[in-house]
């Protein structure tokens, strides 16, 4: 069976901590699969809050707005486990660029990776559900990292 092989950057330029919730685990008692993808998301919303950017800005009626995603499970996680999840921005296109996130938590003195994943972005207009140039401003802000 052929895996998801996701490059990871070298330097992460964005770090947050998400404890795991009891409604993140599954029938297996460990963390599932569409809780990862939920907090993925939590981690990107923050993410683009901490470069000045809202995921909707409803005045503008712009935003981001996801167009792939892949994740790659490296570990497991458990109810009272703490994730890091590490982000940072790359590829940049016209339009917009990839995110990519490492998700690990640390137990019994060791670093654990539980998932690596990979998010394409494009910057949207969502009054008339097109994408549209991503702001120079916006890329800026965005840490990006050598191809």
């Amino acid at each position: 069976m052929a895996r998801i092989k996701i490059d990871l950057p070298a330097h992460f330029s964005f770090s947050t901590r998400i404890p795991v919730r009891i409604q993140d685990i599954n029938y297996g008692n460990h963390v599932g699969n569409d809780a990862i993808v939920s907090i993925l998301h939590e981690a990107r919303i923050q993410y683009l809050l901490h470069t000045g950017y809202k995921e909707l800005d409803h005045e503008t009626g712009t935003g981001t707005i996801m167009t792939d995603i892949a994740v790659a499970y490296k570990g497991e996680g458990f109810q009272g486990d703490i994730f890091t999840v590490e982000i940072a921005a790359s590829s940049f296109h016209p339009f917009g660029f990839e995110l990519f996130y490492r998700i690990t938590t640390d137990r019994h003195a060791q670093t654990i990776v539980i998932a690596e994943a990979k998010t394409g972005m494009l910057y949207f207009d969502y009054n008339t559900h097109k994408m549209k140039k991503l702001p120079l401003e916006m890329k800026t802000a965005l840490d990006t990292i050598p191809a």
